[in-house]
């Protein structure tokens, strides 16, 4: 339990500073609790530090592991355009649904690697992963989010075997979104988006 580190990518904005920084930090002391790293309490002073001299918007990926080591890095960030539309497959790898590491957001990311590599970049932009009983899971960068018509996006429970990503938790705490379980049929039963907090939403394709 202690070969990995836990993981935040955050986008920094010259104009209004780090997005959903709150729901950032919420999550990164609740995994480290969860699995006994120490409390990341220096954390939204490391992230200051990083971005201090900074003029342009960035990606900001900030690791704490099992001895409370902070570190983070930057990245220029170029948002993905309106109305982009991303073609995403389904892999034919599974997630463990009881398998409750892939609840937090670490550097074990075999799984999710894997995924990405069924398929060659000019084929997906995003891949789909199934847990063993096919329930949809998760993207392997993005949360999954269906509109199905009732008025609110569909996101798969966490108990699915999936994180709990920060965007999901904004769309379900503003009652934007609420949890459900999608199914590989209900994939093209609606409008099917995929996001995360870096990039937000972005509508999605499925290609078979």
């Amino acid at each position: 339990m202690n070969d990995f580190s836990l993981i935040e990518t955050l986008r920094w904005e010259p104009d209004t500073g780090f997005v959903r920084l709150r729901l950032h930090l919420a999550r990164l002391s609740r995994s480290a609790r969860r699995i006994g790293f120490p409390n990341p309490a220096a954390t939204a002073a490391k992230l200051e530090a990083a971005v201090a001299s900074a003029d342009m918007p960035l990606r900001i990926r900030l690791t704490l592991d099992r001895h409370g080591h902070i570190e983070v890095m930057s990245t220029p960030f170029v948002p993905t355009p309106t109305g982009t539309e991303w073609k995403v497959r389904l892999a034919k790898a599974r997630l463990d649904s009881t398998d409750k590491l892939l609840r937090l957001k670490t550097t074990r990311r075999g799984v999710y690697e894997a995924a990405r590599a069924e398929y060659p970049a000019s084929e997906a932009d995003e891949v789909l992963l199934l847990n063993e009983r096919d329930d949809v899971c998760d993207g392997t960068i993005t949360s999954i989010f269906l509109d199905d018509g009732s008025g609110m996006l569909r996101t798969p429970p966490i108990s699915c075997g999936l994180l709990a990503g920060v965007l999901r938790t904004e769309l379900i705490c503003q009652r934007k979104a609420r949890v459900g379980r999608i199914t590989r049929q209900d994939l093209t039963a609606g409008k099917l988006y995929v996001g995360n907090s870096l990039r937000g939403l972005i509508h999605a394709r499925l290609v078979d």
